[in-house]
């Protein structure tokens, strides 16, 4: 099979499917990033004969990430924006998280997982 075609095919039926809302794939076991690494990593095998690409845990983080920096530059929907809002710290602006509001399952949620998330990245970033 043409290597286009492979290309085409793998976009089609897996990586679109891995990075679909793979932001709801926040704070799944390791066994099932597990499972999701392997599925990725057979299809960058398929497509460039490389061993792997950005790890699934850190490509949800990115997304998480980058919802919660949309929400905070006023470009993502006004129900994602409501749950980011800035506070002051001593040394740099860090999000409010409501994290004590929930149970553990509830950590998995935008409003929890978005701010916990945005705390944890370096400062000069």
């Amino acid at each position: 099979m043409p290597a286009e075609a492979v290309k085409t095919l793998v976009q089609a039926f897996i990586s679109c499917h891995l990075d679909y809302c793979n932001s709801l794939f926040y704070g799944i076991t390791e066994g099932l990033v597990s499972r999701l690494q392997s599925v990725q990593n057979a299809a960058a095998r398929l497509v460039s004969g490389a061993l792997h690409w950005l790890p699934v845990r850190r490509w949800v983080d990115f997304k998480m990430a980058t919802l919660v920096y949309l929400s905070l530059s006023s470009m993502a929907p006004a129900y994602l924006a409501a749950d980011c809002q800035l506070v002051s710290d001593d040394s740099r602006r860090q999000l409010l998280s409501s994290t004590n509001l929930y149970s553990n399952y509830g950590d998995r949620c935008f409003s929890a997982a978005g701010p916990k998330l945005w705390n944890s990245l370096p400062a000069d970033l």
